[in-house]
């Protein structure tokens, strides 16, 4: 009697148990899609100047709320994965030309030229020179991506592929590209100085390409002639500081660790005989050794110390990461610096944004543009579900640059102005 009167509350127990588990599996997705985090402008860090209040005033994208889509957007995870994985929705195939440039130690380096296919908005010859994020070149998605843009505002633009990133290029020497490395990226930008003598330069560096092309500026003042300005998005600023943070589990980074140290292996391995080869002249560092140590390496730091940092005779892995971060080279540029990273990217400990967040306190050339959302090279935008094929990188990246441009213009009428008036005098 008591069993049969006990009977009809099992079913009331079991709608209480899933209706705890469908709140505890809403909860968890409202924490991984973190989807209580609101949508801002981004945060800005610069001096007050000339040149930065007219930024904020052409810029819209400065100041503007970044919206990215509604469902996954907010996590910096899937930002990043779907940067990783798809790169770009219906990404476009802008055509151009390959060059090569046979280096003075044998490498032979390779770049992607493209035409602009319209006027640039001040009537200018501009060339965005472009360097990708780590082990990347002109046809990932992304870049393409960003090329087709940037054409179709008036820009020519030049991609640097990576020493060894090409699956279809051969190395020549036994060297590939490393994380400061800007011999390449300099031998680019001068073929691009000599054959449009008239052209003026927009640099642009993603990721690792961010390092390289703020270190390439901070090297020599030289180096910075016909440059209007540059713009890095999502480095790290300091490989030996990062180094660390890189082999924590919080936000995932050792798990992104081992996946980019996996891709390195296999394109390392991809050029063995070119490194490794019994013919060829290594690096007396370079032991064939190292090819075994490869093999069992789980993270970038062992591939950089068994392999990447020998390529270029440093004793150590601190000294490799000390010399090679772009860190020390900042303060030495002069042309206005836009550093541009996320809040959310997993791969940049925010322990590492003190250094633009400092940087930007000091000198009034830059400018560091910090958003709430946009993971690691992500910066999608969207209604709800499905991203838009152009990022918020990507429009941020060519409105900055054409607001320079209008900048040196009017500095130009300014002071041509000034020089007919006292003249006239």
């Amino acid at each position: 009697m008591n069993a049969m009167l006990e009977t009809p509350e099992l079913p009331a127990v079991f709608d209480g148990v899933k209706l705890a588990a469908v709140a505890a599996v809403l909860y968890v997705i409202v924490r991984c899609l973190n989807l209580k985090s609101p949508t801002a402008p981004p945060d800005l860090y610069f001096q007050d100047s000339g040149l930065s209040r007219f930024l904020l005033k052409s810029c819209p994208l400065l100041t503007k709320e970044y919206i990215p889509p509604l469902i996954w957007g907010k996590s910096g995870h899937i930002q990043t994965a779907l940067y990783g994985k798809m790169g770009r929705v219906r990404s476009p195939h802008p055509y151009g030309h390959r060059k090569f440039i046979t280096m003075s130690d044998g490498a032979t380096s390779t770049f992607d030229l493209f035409e602009p296919l319209a006027e640039h908005c001040v009537g200018d010859d501009i060339t965005m020179v472009i360097c990708p994020g780590i082990a990347n070149h002109s046809e990932k998605q992304y870049i393409r991506t960003f090329v087709d843009y940037a054409q179709k505002n008036g820009y020519r633009c030049a991609v640097l592929n990576h020493l060894g990133a090409l699956p279809n290029i051969e190395l020549t020497s036994p060297r590939m590209f490393t994380y400061g490395c800007t011999w390449e990226f300099g031998a680019m930008v001068n073929y691009i100085k000599r054959t449009y003598p008239q052209t003026q330069l927009v640099v642009v560096g993603f990721s690792l390409g961010g390092n390289i092309v703020c270190k390439y500026l901070g090297e020599t003042q030289a180096n910075q002639e016909k440059v209007l300005c540059c713009v890095s998005v999502c480095q790290g600023y300091s490989a030996l500081r990062a180094q660390e943070t890189f082999m924590q589990w919080d936000q995932c980074r050792r798990f992104y660790n081992f996946l980019m140290a996996d891709n390195m292996k296999k394109i390392i391995l991809s050029h063995r005989q070119a490194l490794f080869g019994d013919h060829v002249k290594k690096p007396q560092s370079l032991e064939d050794t190292d090819l075994s140590r490869l093999y069992t390496a789980t993270s970038l730091m062992q591939i950089d110390d068994n392999v990447m940092r020998k390529f270029h005779g440093y004793n150590s892995l601190k000294e490799y990461y000390e010399e090679e971060s772009c860190m020390r080279y900042l303060h030495r540029i002069y042309v206005p610096l836009m550093l541009v990273n996320a809040a959310d990217d997993p791969l940049v400990h925010e322990s590492l944004l003190t250094i633009p967040k400092s940087l930007s306190e000091k000198r009034e050339n830059v400018m560091f543009v910090l958003p709430l959302h946009g993971g690691h090279l992500g910066f999608f935008e969207g209604s709800v579900l499905f991203p838009e094929p152009l990022t918020w990188m990507d429009k941020l990246v060519v409105e900055y640059a054409n607001a320079i441009c209008q900048w040196e213009r009017n500095k130009s009428q300014c002071s041509d102005t000034e020089q007919m008036e006292a003249e006239l005098e």
